[in-house]
């Protein structure tokens, strides 16, 4: 599993580069705020199924994160989704926190979620 940094992730986003960003906490604390234009896929029971409908290029470089470092649940959708044969996955281990805390921009409601 490779890390990404707020650094690197902000760069690469304000370049516009590719980049599929996946929050996997339950769906009301997506709703509180989240990074722009990401989308929520919670880790739960159907994550599998629910993370390839959502993704379904394997390919694609996708960021996944969840509250902050002290989250485990954004690593283990990075396992699971390196299990379902995606190539390109980074783990934002820092979380929205570290991204909120930095001054950098969130955004807040349903939009762009997938249940």
């Amino acid at each position: 599993m490779r890390t990404i940094m707020r650094d690197e992730l902000k760069r690469r986003l304000d370049h516009r580069e590719d980049v599929v960003l996946v929050e996997v906490l339950a769906p009301e604390y997506f709703d509180e705020y989240h990074l722009p234009g990401a989308i929520n896929v919670p880790m739960d029971e159907s994550f599998e199924e629910n993370i390839q409908d959502a993704i379904p290029q394997k390919d694609r470089p996708v960021v996944v994160y969840c509250y902050s470092a002290e989250c485990s649940a954004s690593s283990e959708a990075a396992a699971r989704m390196a299990d379902l044969g995606y190539t390109d996955v980074f783990h934002y281990a820092a979380g929205k926190t570290d991204w909120h805390r930095a001054g950098y921009p969130v955004a807040s409601g349903h939009a762009g979620a997938h249940r």
